[in-house]
């Protein structure tokens, strides 16, 4: 059987997006391995040596988009020959394999290049069986495997076990794209793809969970190898007449695998690994900034009672009633620059508007009540001042039980604002033009109909909702 030689299909859309990951990683790398960009600080040692392993994450996944290395892993329980597929995939026995339980001790990697004349790079990491004796430890190292990968393989054997299933699962957490590798098919001649579905299915009645498995595996990625077929006897017949008898292995049945992870990179490869990328840069930003946070924490909190005060009393003090509903909401977006600044993270007056309206709104009306509040008080205020040129001491005593209850509110829903930037910042810090949740975003929108990114769209996009909205 013949494979294409032509190289990955030219998608401009897909080229576009890729060249825009590359862009993001490069500038968070820039912003954050930037010591001054705590503008109001001075260069702080200690936090960037606490943001040391998320800045090399970073410098990891752009590395890993310059070179363009796809990594494929291959999972299963023990005995179900994932070393076997992976030696079938490269055409040579490179990696051990044995009829002992655990042969494979550690992850292994080696570099193939497909029939894609050198285009795309790829990186075959073999892990240990995930259900083997005293294997906690080679059980996380293959979930650490796992979040590295861009695609996985599961690979296994005969009829599909509750612990398979439930393994299969646990992978299916990392939001991978999963290949189901039914492997020694020459000796189980009988099954085939749609048996096999069904048989997941059967397993998958249990929890949501579970039934979520079966939505994003289909039939068409099951896909049937022999990778290491067993030896056949054969009958020699000789010139002479002598019949003898030899053993004789067959070559492996890999070719429908190859062809599936061909089209899967020449359709939506620079995807694959530009998301990946783009994941693990989202996650470092978000441990970058949480870790920031708490470092900045007493800072933060003395800034934001600092805000507080100083609105509360240029509201008490203010006679105009309406000056302090626009008054009161331009030192709400200061404080929120002001937050941005002492963290170090990348906020635009644009940006830091947006943010005060998501709080406003997410809220629940308490902020909103803040300000009908203060519009009515700052009104009565108002009132108040003109009568106590009247009046004096009857417009002086009206005047501050309103300023003083105007003031409380006020500060109230600035202290609010302040805590709720805190979360928005953390969380919402990897948003913006070329952030990476929002090139995830991006691509996720654009993904072809009929491809294994298309059938994760919705599960992928579940995780920015959260921020994003």
């Amino acid at each position: 059987m013949s494979y294409s030689k032509t190289p990955p299909t030219r998608n401009q859309p897909q080229d576009t997006l890729f060249n825009r990951t590359r862009t993001s990683l490069r500038d968070a790398l820039s912003w954050y391995s930037n010591l001054r960009r705590h503008s109001d600080n001075l260069p702080d040692v200690e936090l960037q040596a606490a943001l040391r392993t998320e800045i090399e994450s970073l410098k990891s996944s752009l590395d890993k988009l310059d070179q363009g290395v796809i990594r494929i892993a291959a999972f299963g329980l023990v005995s179900r020959g994932k070393s076997a597929v992976v030696n079938a995939l490269l055409g040579q026995k490179i990696l051990q394999t044995g009829p002992l339980h655990g042969v494979t001790q550690w992850p292994r990697s080696v570099r193939w290049t497909p029939g894609t004349e050198g285009k795309v790079q790829v990186e075959l990491i073999d892990t240990p069986g995930l259900d083997e004796i005293q294997g906690e430890s080679r059980a996380q190292m293959a979930r650490e495997v796992a979040s590295q990968a861009d695609l996985i393989l599961f690979v296994v054997a005969g009829d599909i076990t509750r612990t398979e299933y439930q393994a299969l699962c646990e992978l299916r957490q990392a939001q991978k794209p999963i290949i189901l590798v039914f492997n020694k098919i020459d000796l189980y001649p009988d099954q085939d793809r749609e048996a096999i579905y069904r048989q997941l299915q059967q397993l998958g009645t249990g929890s949501p969970k579970d039934r979520r498995l079966q939505k994003t595996l289909t039939e068409d990625e099951i896909v049937m190898v022999a990778a290491e077929p067993a030896p056949l006897e054969v009958r020699v017949e000789w010139p002479d007449g002598r019949v003898t008898y030899e053993w004789e292995t067959p070559q492996p049945q890999i070719d429908q695998l190859k062809q599936k992870i061909f089209k899967i990179l020449n359709r939506e490869g620079r995807s694959l690994l530009a998301l990946n990328a783009l994941f693990q840069a989202r996650d470092a930003e978000t441990n970058m900034a949480k870790k920031t946070l708490e470092f900045r924490k007493a800072e933060a909190e003395e800034l934001i009672w600092r805000f507080t005060k100083y609105k509360s009393l240029a509201v008490a003090l203010n006679p105009i009633g309406v000056l302090d509903v626009l008054g009161g909401a331009i030192a709400d977006l200061a404080l929120i620059r002001s937050l941005s600044r002492l963290y170090g993270l990348p906020m635009t007056s644009y940006e830091a508007g947006k943010l005060w309206k998501k709080i406003v709104v997410s809220s629940g009306g308490l902020l909103l009540g803040e300000m009908g509040s203060s519009m009515l008080l700052g009104l009565g205020k108002s009132a108040s001042a003109v009568t106590s040129v009247f009046d004096s001491a009857s417009g002086v005593t009206a005047y501050t039980g309103s300023a003083i209850a105007q003031a409380g509110i006020a500060g109230y829903g600035t202290y609010t604002v302040g805590q709720a930037a805190q979360v928005y910042l953390e969380q919402g810090c990897s948003w913006g033009p070329i952030g990476p949740s929002t090139v995830i975003q991006d691509i996720l929108n654009q993904v072809e109909p009929d491809t294994i990114l298309y059938r994760l769209r919705q599960e992928l996009g579940q995780q920015l909702d959260k921020v994003g909205e």
